[in-house]
């Protein structure tokens, strides 16, 4: 064998795997999420303007093709992407990292014990970190959405925001509610897949065994699973971002989440859980299964894995 092909068959370690890792959580992320920019058009109207997209997500659909254009639900389209790609490099990369730290803190056995408690935490860890990459980009595009003749696109939205209301109101005023959404809907995401698809490969058998279209197959339906569970638990928060970055608003960040809530009402909080369920179950569905492909093509796929056998 020469030493081009014994470097090709030796498994990536350390930066190396996680870098892959980052690269296959970005491009799911990435990709799902700007696939879907329609929908996210859709359901933050009718978020910010309950009264006048009133009749369901089809009828919304065609209330805003009607009014802007079919181009119209590709606004946000840029903001979504970069931000998405950067949150899945953190996301996923961070989750691999945190997780495989917890496994060698506690050792194989403890860690298997405690398993849903590590995929609770090293998600919630990894979250964080993504979400202050995502922040400034997700809180342009709920500008753009919401206010279509603030700019043109991702760089002048992107400066105008900085421009006129500086870095942490600008970026940061949906920080707490991005986090508040993000972290339960990232921690039930990866718990929810992690367990569904631990039981399924228990009916089906050995990973080892089975082929990679059946692999695949698993990953979306678990995700599938994951995505609708998660889009439930994290859909308040949701609601109060899409809010507060409508506009700049007075006031400290959280007396105006507090206004915003009491304003809102329980119901309130919930609008738009329709199309989020449809958009988070499809996306994460799809988000599970190509990560696994691309890691898979990157020669990453030894990830640590604690399911008991």
């Amino acid at each position: 064998m020469s030493s081009i092909q014994t470097q090709a068959a030796v498994a990536p370690t350390g930066a190396s795997l996680y870098a892959r890792f980052a690269l296959a959580g970005a491009i799911c992320c990435g990709v799902t999420h700007g696939a879907l920019t329609p929908v996210d058009v859709v359901k933050t109207r009718i978020q910010l303007e309950p009264t006048v997209y009133n009749k369901g997500m089809g009828a919304a659909f065609r209330q805003v093709i009607k009014a802007e254009g079919a181009g119209a639900l590709m606004t946000g389209f840029g903001p979504t992407f970069a931000g998405y790609f950067l949150q899945g490099a953190f996301k996923f990369g961070g989750y691999e990292f945190w997780k495989k730290t917890f496994i060698d803190s506690l050792g194989m056995e403890t860690a298997q014990n405690n398993r849903t408690a590590i995929y609770l935490v090293s998600s919630g860890i990894a979250e964080f970190f993504a979400d202050v990459a995502l922040c400034p980009l997700e809180a342009t595009r709920i500008r753009l959405v919401s206010q279509p003749t603030f700019a043109t696109g991702l760089v002048g939205g992107f400066t105008r925001i900085l421009k006129e209301d500086g870095l942490i109101r600008g970026f940061y005023s949906g920080f707490g509610p991005i986090l508040l959404k993000q972290i339960p809907y990232t921690m039930a995401k990866f718990v929810v897949f992690e367990r569904v698809s631990e039981a399924i490969l228990d009916a089906a058998g050995p990973k080892e065994n089975l082929a990679g279209s059946t692999l695949t197959t698993i990953n979306l339906g678990s995700g599938l699973i994951a995505g609708m569970t998660a889009a439930v638990v994290s859909q308040p928060a949701d609601t109060l971002l899409s809010k507060i970055n409508k506009s700049s608003g007075t006031g400290s960040i959280t007396s105006r989440l507090i206004g915003l809530a009491g304003e809102l009402g329980v119901r309130g909080l919930f609008l738009g859980l329709g199309p989020r369920i449809v958009m988070v179950g499809t996306l994460t569905a799809f988000q599970f299964a190509i990560y696994g492909d691309i890691k898979k093509a990157l020669g990453a796929a030894g990830g640590a894995e604690i399911a008991k056998k």
